[in-house]
């Protein structure tokens, strides 16, 4: 048996991953990364991932970072769990990948602006970054909301790992108080991903993580806007 660890806090993109590892219906392991003790700084875990960045992933030893790499390695080691569309095209697999890259490099950074604004700027400012993370998000959820009204998922009538990460978007800014909402085709995208037997799982597995959190006193709650 494979020996699988999946390092993650709850409510951070570790989600992706743990959704994509349901899906394949694999066997693996959480370890709990605590923010407010700094663990994703300490020595130990910058020997996992030297970024003390999380999601890591650790097969068999050998750790990979990064959600993109960490989808795509998956979707290669597991494939008959379909974490992406199959295809021999070049050309093909190159979008894909690009989606994925949406997903990290675009959408990922103006979440982080939408969710924790505090972070980028003073207090007297940060309401202004917020505004700035909105407004440039409405872009991105309106070309995603018009391709969920087309198709339920991603990539038409099959799931696919894109889901998953597309998911945890939503997620994310709809706690910041973005109108998301405005997006009903994306809305809807999301209340069939919690109706998947391997989102519910995952959610799990992050309620487990906050509960041991909330006992120990290490919750990080961002300020409000």
């Amino acid at each position: 048996m494979t020996a699988i660890t999946l390092y993650m806090a709850p409510g951070t993109c570790a989600r992706v991953p743990a959704i994509a590892l349901e899906e394949a219906g694999v066997d693996f392991e959480t370890q709990l990364i605590r923010f407010m003790k700094g663990q994703h700084k300490s020595p130990d875990y910058k020997k996992i991932n030297p970024k003390g960045k999380i999601p890591a992933l650790v097969i068999e030893g050998e750790a990979l970072t990064e959600n993109v790499a960490i989808i795509t390695y998956l979707n290669q080691h597991f494939p008959d769990a379909k974490l992406m569309p199959k295809t021999e095209d070049a050309m093909e697999k190159a979008r894909q990948l690009a989606d994925l890259c949406f997903c990290s490099a675009t959408l990922h950074p103006i979440v982080t602006r939408i969710r924790m604004p505090h972070f980028f700027a003073s207090e007297e400012a940060a309401k202004s970054v917020w505004e700035k993370g909105c407004d440039s998000m409405h872009e991105y959820f309106s070309m995603i909301d018009e391709r969920l009204g087309k198709q339920p998922w991603w990539y038409g009538e099959s799931w696919s790992a894109m889901d998953a990460y597309l998911f945890w978007i939503y997620w994310r800014v709809e706690g910041a108080e973005y109108p998301v909402n405005n997006f009903p085709n994306f809305s809807a995208h999301k209340s069939r991903m919690e109706q998947r037997p391997a989102v519910q799982r995952a959610l799990a597995r992050e309620a487990d993580a906050m509960a041991q959190l909330e006992a120990e006193g290490l919750v990080f709650t961002p300020k409000p806007v």
